[in-house]
């Protein structure tokens, strides 16, 4: 986990906006856990970002345009074939290129 703020101010403490926390019968901490991530930045009270997880969402973005992209079905101009578009962008029945928009 990395932590910065949105704002840029610098701060280096920030609060987690949704976390349950567990103590004992004597009120001290005994355990945590994050059950969505937020956070705010405590200095400026914006909202603060987990560079951490950047790698992971660009990827699991990647993933997903990878699929939406291989199931999309486009209506060829010239010869009015349905044709999934694939790597090459041409109509298997025509030869014409076929343009996404």
């Amino acid at each position: 986990m990395f932590l910065v703020c949105s704002s840029r101010c610098g701060s280096k403490l920030f609060r987690a906006l949704f976390a349950e926390v567990e103590i004992d019968a004597s009120g001290e901490y005994v355990d945590h856990r994050i059950t969505q991530p937020g956070y705010v930045c405590l200095n400026c009270g914006a909202p603060a970002l987990d560079l951490g997880e950047v790698p992971a969402e660009l990827e699991a973005e990647a993933r997903e345009d990878d699929v939406a992209y291989a199931a999309a079905d486009v209506l060829c101009p010239v010869c009015e074939t349905m044709v999934q578009l694939g790597a090459d962008m041409e109509c298997p029945n025509c030869g014409s290129p076929l343009e996404v928009r």
